[in-house]
Order: C-alpha cells, then sequence, then structure tokens
C-alpha cells in the first residue's frame, strides 16, 4: 500500500477524497486570526474563516506543519510514503517534512520515505499529488515514481490572477502603493510560480483581459494536452472557475479538467474572488 500525504495548501479533489487503493492524507497548516487559531483542515469552515481574515486589519499568522505531524503521518502501515509540500522558499513545511523522515528512520529504521518540494502551492500540489497516484497504478518502483514525478514538477506551471492583493498586502508581501495603483487603474495581474517563489507573468486592465492572457498562454504551449490534467482552484469564484474551465475546453482537449475551492491557507493570500491553475 502506497500513503500520499499533501500540506493543507494543496486541494484534495473528490477523486483524492475517495480514493481507496492509494491512501491519501492533507497535513494541515495553522492559521490565526485575531488571536484566533484555524486548523486548515476538513472541519475549517471556510466561509466564515474568510469572513474573518477579511474583517481583520492584521495579517493572518501561519503556522507550517510540524515534524511531529508528519512523523504520525509515516507511521502507516504502508510500504511507501510520498510527501508533497507547498515551497520550502514561501514555508517550513517541506524541511519539517525533511526532519520528520530523518526522525523516523532514526527510531524505526528504513522505510521507502520520499518529499518533493513543489516549488509552488495550491492546485501545483493537487496536479503533482495526481501525477503520483498515476504512477504508483502504473506499477513502477519507488526509485522510478521519484523520477518521473520530479521531471513532472520541474515541468510543472502555475498561474493565478488575484482579484483584490489586501492580504498580500497586509502580510508584507506586496508594496501598499503598487496594490493601491493596481486598484485605481483596475489592472489586473496574472502572477505565475517562479523557482518556488511568487512572480508577475502578465499585466491586463480588467479580469476580462487578464483571463484571456491566461488562456492564451496555456495553450500557446501546446503542451502534450491529451496526457495532461489541469487543475482549477477558486476562492469564492466558482463562476470564475467554470468560466475558465469551459473555455480552456474549447482550445485545447486536457485528459481531464478538475475545479476545487481553496482551503484556508490558498484562501490566505489569495482571497476572495481569485483562481489558480496548474498542469
Amino acid at each position: 500500500m502506497t500513503k500520499i500525504i499533501i500540506d493543507s495548501s494543496g486541494e484534495l479533489t473528490d477523486e483524492m477524497k475517495s480514493c481507496t487503493d492509494i491512501i491519501i492524507e492533507s497535513a494541515p497548516l495553522t492559521l490565526e486570526v485575531d488571536g484566533k487559531v484555524y486548523v486548515d483542515d476538513s472541519n475549517l469552515d471556510i466561509n466564515n474563516y474568510v469572513d474573518a481574515m477579511e474583517g481583520s486589519k492584521q495579517a493572518v499568522k501561519t503556522a507550517a506543519v510540524s515534524p511531529e505531524q508528519f512523523l504520525e503521518g509515516y507511521k502507516a502501515d504502508c510500504d511507501q510514503v510520498f510527501v508533497v509540500t507547498l515551497s520550502s522558499k514561501l514555508s517550513a513545511t517541506y524541511s519539517n517534512a525533511m526532519l520528520a523522515k530523518q526522525m523516523y528512520l532514526e527510531e524505526f529504521g528504513e522505510k521507502a520515505i520520499h518529499v518533493f518540494d513543489s516549488f509552488s502551492a495550491s492546485v501545483s500540489e493537487t496536479v503533482s499529488a495526481l501525477k503520483i497516484m498515476e504512477l504508483v497504478r502504473n506499477g513502477l518502483s519507488h526509485s522510478e515514481i521519484i523520477e518521473k514525478a520530479s521531471e513532472f514538477i520541474k515541468k510543472n506551471r502555475t498561474f493565478f490572477i488575484l482579484d483584490r492583493f489586501d492580504n498580500l498586502v497586509k502580510s508584507g508581501r506586496m508594496s501598499p502603493l503598487i496594490a493601491k495603483t493596481a486598484s485605481v487603474l483596475s489592472i489586473k495581474l496574472v502572477c505565475t510560480a517562479k523557482e518556488g517563489e511568487i512572480a508577475l507573468h502578465e499585466k491586463a486592465r480588467g479580469y476580462k483581459n487578464a483571463l484571456k492572457k491566461m488562456i492564451d498562454t496555456i495553450v500557446d504551449e501546446k503542451i502534450d494536452f491529451k496526457n495532461s490534467v489541469l487543475a482549477i482552484s477558486h476562492c469564492r469564484a466558482l463562476e470564475k472557475a467554470t468560466e475558465l474551465r469551459d473555455e480552456l475546453l474549447k482550445k485545447t482537449k486536457f485528459k481531464d479538467i478538475v475545479i476545487v475551492e481553496m482551503r484556508g491557507l490558498s484562501s490566505t493570500y489569495a482571497a476572495a474572488g481569485s483562481i489558480i491553475v496548474s498542469y
């Protein structure tokens, strides 16, 4: 039996939640708003959390998944464990997963455990986990899965359009002046993950133009669509996510396009109205 652990920055699809041949587990980060601590697990009421976050003048405090949490996950009765974390440049979650691996090996002995740094976040982790599931089901060895999944992660592409910049400003990740200028001029930023950090890809006047630029980028890359899965996550923006999916289906032939709702960690930085896409 194989176990895959994905931290809660990455959303689980319906397929992953109902999977029976592979153990799929979400490792929650913790979030703090005005002194109240939220655990980013399946019990988190996203709407209440987003309301509290957006009503606060303070930046949300986030805490990585602890080594002890990962260690418990590694103790499962399984032959191999694969972990997918958000970028090591954005969180200590990756280093904690690696520390937990060392702790496990020292205390319990050898076990096939591998930790992947997604160099991104959100649905980038989701599609990486889906790739690992595919490789496991194809009967590849532990080392072959590591090799193929690492190649996939290296080529992975992630784009996102933020509706607002409030939370990035409060957390110090964006200049208040840039955010105010973009808001006044109705400029939408199409951002991407580059070498594990957030980078600007395109900017456009208005959401429709930004969406077109993102779709054109995806289509123009001419990847092997029929063998690729694309995932879209949204924060209170199901209509936008559905529109994006429908436009992509007109122009590409992805093997599958899945839509998921952002969990707490992704919602913290993306905010309501935002969408993230990865493939």
